[in-house]
């Protein structure tokens, strides 16, 4: 069983006891948020419905609202399906910006089956300032720059991890889509699946407008990536996630 359901399940005894958990954690996520103050917003994923699948946020940081779409770490943690695994203390920076110390905690069923997700983002951007005005009075070298992540619609976090992938992909190999050949265009469509951009409706039209190809020739490669063993060095992603 994956992270995503398919419609069938909808009303079955599985579905509502996974309406029940959702439901019994929205006031964990308020008590949360009150408790770190401004800074902290908790999130509540149902991943039945990636492009829609904020149904519960306490506190503003990332600035999405209930009914907005999963982020890029909950399309990667849909892809993985039941094997995916919780994301504890990780850094992205926002595109205005802010940095955020996030953890994913995955939701599962009775069954052991993820279905969603409880996410805490803190904003820790006046922390990090001060640790970096120490830092440089103490001649501590400052870290390495935090991935920025896309917070938005599906659409915008779809793009966001289309363009990650294939320029990544692209700089790698120093050509174009264009210059790609079969094989490479397919191992690029594994990337971008095991990123999760395919567990969201309308992403394949979206990819094949990016990559200035046809929908036929975008369900081709993605149909051929899924049938074909994965290479022994993984996919090619770029690094960092999102909360």
């Amino acid at each position: 069983m994956s992270a995503a359901d398919s419609p069938k399940d909808a009303g079955s005894p599985r579905d509502h006891e996974r309406d029940a958990i959702l439901a019994a954690l929205v006031p964990v996520a308020d008590g949360i948020a009150a408790t770190f103050g401004s800074l902290c917003e908790v999130v509540v994923h149902d991943y039945r419905r990636p492009e829609e699948s904020v149904v519960s946020i306490a506190g503003s940081v990332t600035g999405r609202s209930v009914g907005g779409a999963m982020s890029e770490i909950g399309m990667g943690m849909l892809a993985r399906g039941d094997e995916a695994r919780d994301e504890l203390n990780y850094l992205t920076r926002t595109q205005d910006g802010k940095l955020v110390k996030s953890s994913t905690m995955l939701l599962r069923d009775s069954g052991g089956a993820v279905f969603g997700a409880l996410c805490v983002n803190l904003d820790i951007t006046a922390v990090q300032q001060v640790g970096s005005l120490i830092g440089e009075l103490a001649g501590v070298a400052v870290p390495a720059e935090v991935p920025t992540t896309t917070f938005g619609d599906s659409a915008e976090v779809i793009d966001a991890v289309v363009g990650s992938v294939v320029d990544a992909y692209q700089l790698k190999r120093s050509r174009p889509w264009g210059e790609l050949d079969r094989a490479e265009r397919v191992e690029l469509f594994r990337g971008l699946d095991e990123r999760g951009v395919f567990a969201v409706r309308r992403a394949v039209p979206q990819v094949a407008e990016r990559l200035g190809i046809s929908r036929a020739s975008a369900y081709s490669y993605l149909a051929k990536a899924r049938a074909q063993e994965p290479p022994k060095d993984g996919p090619d992603t770029a690094p960092g996630a999102s909360a």
